[in-house]
């Protein structure tokens, strides 16, 4: 990841949980769930293969922008944290730098419904505007993956796109995409 995480003090805890920087040994329990069909339906890559889901996984580019979600030492999700450089003149390039992330977040079917993904995404918020000092944040979706719009509405992101036709699915074909964000002065208003 381009911004040093070591401002933050991991594990983050919230009132149920604990987030962590993802490690190799997290292979096992995040591929338990990754690979049911109703979780790998809206992933960016759905491997069958849990030897190449291991080799994909243990990526030090994917290492460095996962994080996991862990309830009484039980590993019940994930989370992306991609943080990235908006789009700046040249001239305040370097201001722009690494103020950006976006998220994503999966949640085991077992441990769905109970709002953990809703719990995990709002520390993370936490996690980058306060320890991190990220300007904006944003976050992605097929539209038909209401389960996750519905997280970004709860914490409070703005949908600024509805792309008709964009996000081509592997097994859907051609669907709309849905895309949020939040501002730092918008999070802390709401503080």
């Amino acid at each position: 990841m381009p911004q040093d995480l070591s401002a933050v003090a991991w594990p983050v805890r919230t009132d149920r949980l604990e987030i962590r920087p993802a490690t190799a040994d997290d292979v096992d329990a995040t591929w338990a769930f990754r690979r049911i069909p109703e979780v790998s339906e809206w992933l960016s890559r759905a491997i069958a293969d849990r030897d190449e889901y291991a080799e994909a996984f243990r990526d030090p580019e994917r290492l460095a922008t996962t994080l996991v979600v862990e309830r009484d030492g039980t590993v019940v999700g994930d989370l992306m944290l991609r943080i990235e450089s908006p789009w700046a003149q040249h001239e305040v390039a370097d201001r722009a730098r690494d103020r950006q992330a976006e998220l994503g977040w999966v949640i085991a079917p077992e441990h769905a419904g109970q709002g953990y993904a809703t719990e995990a995404a709002a520390a993370l918020l936490r996690v980058c505007f306060d320890d991190l000092d990220l300007h904006r944040v944003t976050a992605l979706c097929f539209a038909d993956n209401v389960a996750s719009w519905r997280i970004m509405e709860r914490l409070g992101m703005r949908r600024e796109a509805h792309n008709l036709g964009e996000s081509l699915h592997r097994s859907r074909g051609w669907l709309d995409g849905l895309g949020y964000a939040l501002l730092a002065d918008e999070w802390r208003s709401r503080q």
